[in-house]
C-alpha cells in the first residue's frame, strides 16, 4: 500500500501565515463536500468504514491525530501533526482516526456528497467487496 501524502505551500510574513487549497490543483478532486471533526477525546476512535467510491484528503490544521489505513492486506499509520500535510485517502480504503488531542481539528474535504449507499460500515463485508 502506498501512502500518499499532499504537501500544502504555507505562505506568509509577520502578520501569520495561510495555506489555500485548490480542487484539482493540490487538491486532486473537485470538493463537494468539507467537514471536521473536533473535541474529540484520546480513546475515541471515528471512522471504521471504507467508501465504495468516495475520496478524501484528511489533515489536522491544528493539533493531531493518527490515521490507520487497510486495504485489505496491509495496515499502515499515519500521524497528521502538521497543518501543512495532507493524507490522500482513496476508495476502497478501511481508515480509522484516534489518538487525538486534546486540540485537534481533523479537517476532510470529500469529493462527494454524503450518500449512505457509498459507505462500508462492515469490516467482513469491505472485505468481500475488494474481493479478498
Amino acid at each position: 500500500m502506498e501512502i500518499k501524502m499532499i504537501q500544502f505551500q504555507p505562505h506568509g510574513d509577520e502578520r501569520g501565515m495561510l495555506i489555500a487549497l485548490e480542487e484539482k490543483k493540490n487538491i486532486p478532486f473537485e470538493v463537494k463536500r468539507v467537514y471536521f471533526m473536533y473535541g474529540t477525546k484520546p480513546e475515541i476512535h471515528r471512522g471504521k468504514h471504507a467508501h465504495k467510491s468516495l475520496k478524501q484528503v484528511l489533515f489536522c490544521p491544528c493539533g493531531a491525530c493518527t490515521i490507520s489505513l487497510d486495504d485489505g492486506k496491509e495496515v499502515k499509520e499515519v500521524r497528521l501533526d502538521k497543518s501543512t500535510e495532507g493524507l490522500l485517502v482513496e476508495a476502497c480504503m478501511w481508515r480509522e482516526m484516534y489518538d487525538f488531542t486534546s486540540d485537534a481539528v481533523l479537517m476532510v474535504l470529500a469529493s462527494d456528497y454524503y450518500d449512505e449507499d457509498d459507505y462500508i460500515r462492515d469490516y467482513e463485508e469491505f472485505l468481500q467487496y475488494i474481493n479478498i
